[in-house]
């Protein structure tokens, strides 16, 4: 009885023992040194002089980055020195998603990125993602990474459903000089190809039921904050309620949150909309709270925060006084 189980898990040892290869010294020395140069890279694409200078520097980035990822066995190097580009991992440790953006003089962005796979034999298996957002009229479209809604993804939730993995992609766009967005994209592959978005964000539970959504999008006022995540403790995505403070819901760079959350619920395959989490009522007469600003400076192309992110570091905690 023991050898039949433990036949029954050599497939499963020896893919845990491929997977958990890593680059040889070789290997390992040629990755150093080329993230290295893609450190000194990607600070230039971040704060370089001028479109040129960025530009220049992206167009040697990406080439130098395929490089260093042919190595044998690179999905198991963190690339961790590259403090301007994301790179996430789903639980499973399937892929990883570098994305990484290009702020233009006319303060417009551009986004750069790429999946890669996690291979058995450590070969390589790049799918280049080309940021199309500035094309797609429909944004509640299902693509491909040859047409990416391009953002720079700070989070990934898998979900398991029907024998198919799904993973929910957050992601940030610092957009242009009026709004900023956040955005929640499916990611899920079919003949092992990837595929942006789909009917997974439903309305039906609302009062007023609205159609499902393939992608969903929070436009917001640039120097504002909005929260866009997955929550662990409520087991939900949870979001800032948006409103304009003017008045004037078409345009959305006027949109500021109210304090108000609402959320997305994983139920049989969808998220599924939850109009209001929280139930406390503002009092009569007094106006929404006045939203966080947004210090440019402290603006982190990787880690977007919320607004309670940034109270959390203005707002120093008291010390503890020790008993005598």
């Amino acid at each position: 009885m023991a050898k039949k189980i433990l036949l029954s898990l050599l497939p499963l040892l020896a893919c845990l023992f491929v997977h958990a290869q890593k680059p040889d010294a070789a290997g390992l020395s040629r990755l150093k040194h080329d993230q290295d140069t893609l450190q000194s890279l990607s600070e230039e694409i971040f704060s370089g002089k001028g479109d040129d200078g960025r530009g220049s520097a992206i167009d040697q980035f990406i080439p130098i980055l395929v490089r260093a990822l042919k190595t044998k066995y690179s999905f198991r190097f963190p690339f961790d020195s590259l403090k301007t580009v994301s790179i996430q991992y789903p639980q499973d440790s399937a892929f990883r998603i570098f994305t990484w953006a290009w702020e233009r003089e006319n303060g417009f962005y551009r986004h750069f990125g790429a999946i890669q796979m996690n291979t058995p034999d450590g070969q390589l298996k790049l799918f280049p993602l080309f940021d199309a957002s500035d094309y797609i009229i429909n944004t509640d479209t299902i693509t491909n990474n040859k047409s990416w809604y391009g953002c720079l993804y700070y989070n990934i939730v898998q979900r398991h459903y029907f024998n198919q993995e799904y993973y929910t992609l957050f992601g940030w766009d610092a957009n242009n000089p009026r709004s900023q967005k956040k955005l929640i994209d499916m990611l899920t592959f079919k003949n092992g190809a990837p595929v942006f978005g789909g009917p997974f964000f439903s309305f039906a539970e609302d009062s007023t039921p609205q159609p499902v959504r393939n992608r969903f999008i929070i436009e917001y006022k640039k120097e504002s904050t909005a929260t866009l995540n997955y929550n662990k403790e409520l087991d939900m995505i949870v979001y800032d309620h948006l409103i304009s403070e003017t008045n004037e819901p078409m345009k959305k760079f006027t949109y500021v949150s109210d304090m108000d959350y609402e959320g997305f619920k994983w139920q049989a395959g969808k998220w599924v909309h939850i109009n209001k989490i929280f139930h406390d009522a503002i009092p009569m007469g007094k106006g929404a709270p006045a939203p966080q600003p947004l210090d440019q400076k402290k603006k982190s192309m990787t880690h977007p925060k919320s607004a309670e992110d940034y109270q959390s570091q203005e707002i120093p905690k008291k010390p503890v006084k020790k008993k005598q």
